[in-house]
């Protein structure tokens, strides 16, 4: 029986002048192998955050980052390392996830008006790992917002795009 490897994650995308914070669970395995956030092609990710922040879905991965953090936008995950056989957030390996630095990097944004999880288990790490060791003086409002996975099939694109669509309140300048 081979076991699984310890996965690392991604890289933050995040701006000092950040008002809208994004952050996920842990990558996917396409995303990964990609090392380029939400790289499943049906994940519902990218063309969100192209009606949200006004760019075209179809730019290149480097593109659609720079226009989300010109957006006022960051990019994240809770999770810095995990066991995980999959991509299912269900798949982690209980007590393997190594949470990251979020709480010095929130304390550093002072712009930020928003922290949006992509998910419910990167809104439950979020509550219980992160905002525990959030210095009091940081507001900002958490919302918990349907997964972009393909994996969310109950939820279609314009569904997702209405629960998302809170977003755009802090987007503005």
């Amino acid at each position: 029986m081979t076991e699984n490897p310890v996965l690392k994650g991604l890289p933050a995308q995040i701006r000092d002048d950040c008002r809208v914070l994004v952050l996920g669970s842990m990558p996917g395995a396409a995303s990964l192998q990609a090392q380029r956030y939400y790289a499943h092609p049906r994940n519902r990710f990218w063309p969100i955050m192209a009606r949200l922040c006004g760019f075209d879905p179809g730019l290149s991965y480097d593109a659609r980052i720079q226009a989300m953090l010109d957006a006022g936008v960051g990019l994240w995950d809770v999770i810095d390392e995990c066991v995980r056989p999959g991509s299912l957030d269900s798949a982690i390996v209980r007590g393997s996830a190594v949470i990251n630095p979020l709480a010095e990097r929130i304390a550093g944004l002072p712009r930020l008006a928003a922290v949006a999880c992509n998910g419910a288990a990167a809104a439950q790490a979020f509550r219980r790992q992160v905002l525990p060791g959030l210095p009091g003086q940081v507001r900002f409002e958490l919302l918990a917002l349907p997964s972009t996975s393909p994996a969310n099939a109950s939820f279609p694109l314009e569904r997702l795009f209405a629960a998302w669509r809170v977003l755009q309140s802090h987007l503005l300048p």
